[in-house]
């Protein structure tokens, strides 16, 4: 099998036909794929490709098949025990590094999943001392190894939300990218999502389950003057700013993505 002819196998578009090519023969350069069309793949680079692209036109996302996705300018590693970084969560990371500067700070992510949020705020702020929560012990591997082999300085915990984190451990910005997706909402039977874990995805409630009990903690656990910011889905905006001043917290405000969906809601706790 040619480079031409593996690239036409499966119905895929081409930029990820070609990213599976360069899985299976990593050799393989975006150049050497355009200019040799005619090179013959070797037997075990053809069979490679063959299961990728099977797999692929199943549905399996991308990014667990060749193991990464990029994030705010770095390669991540993912799996099927992660949730897969998407673009409108780096709303999030512009939103915490407008609000909180780059000065020494104490941070947490809840629910880190593969440690993108939590790693790339340490990276981007390292005067910031980061720190990261996830019930899964699954999730934290992959996160503490992207953490480390970004250089990345996080605290991993293992637990619940705030439970897990030392009884008297405040923050100057907690984060959360939390599940938040309904229990019945039909895209969690749709594209990528069905691959992911579903524990990062809804809270088999109303979607507001975890974004409740994150709120309602989040005065205890706050600086005078720190920030809670937390993504959600595109219609909960109105909800989340109202979970966020019945918790006590000032400012609360919405902010959308490229989309112009809401996407990002932010409050602080009162300053002394």
């Amino acid at each position: 099998m040619t480079i031409a002819e593996a690239l036409r196998l499966y119905p895929l578009p081409r930029l990820e036909a070609r990213m599976l090519l360069q899985q299976a023969a990593p050799e393989l350069s975006h150049a050497r794929i355009a200019a040799y069309p005619e090179q013959e793949l070797s037997a075990e680079q053809e069979a490679c490709f063959r299961a990728l692209g099977a797999r692929r036109a199943a549905g399996e996302p991308v990014a667990y098949l060749i193991g990464r996705r990029e994030f705010y300018g770095r390669d991540f590693s993912v799996g099927p025990q992660v949730l897969i970084p998407r673009p409108e969560t780096e709303h999030l990371i512009e939103a915490a590094l407008e609000r909180t500067g780059r000065g020494a700070a104490r941070v947490v992510d809840l629910g880190t999943g593969s440690g993108a949020i939590a790693a790339t705020l340490a990276l981007e702020a390292p005067a910031w001392r980061v720190c990261a929560v996830d019930l899964s012990a699954e999730a934290l591997a992959v996160a503490r190894g992207n953490a480390e082999r970004l250089g990345a300085r996080v605290d991993f915990y293992q637990g619940s939300w705030y439970q897990a984190l030392p009884a008297d451990a405040v923050f100057d910005l907690i984060v959360s990218n939390p599940p938040y997706i309904r229990r019945d909402d039909e895209h969690l039977g749709q594209g990528d999502v069905r691959f992911e874990p579903r524990m990062a995805l809804t809270d088999e409630a109303d979607g507001l389950a975890c974004l409740r009990a994150i709120a309602a903690d989040a005065p205890r656990r706050l600086a005078p003057g720190g920030w809670l910011i937390v993504e959600h889905g595109y219609d909960q905006g109105e909800a989340v700013r109202r979970l966020f001043t019945e918790a006590g917290l000032l400012q609360a405000e919405t902010i959308v993505d490229l989309a112009g969906l809401d996407r990002i809601t932010l409050a602080t706790m009162k300053a002394d």
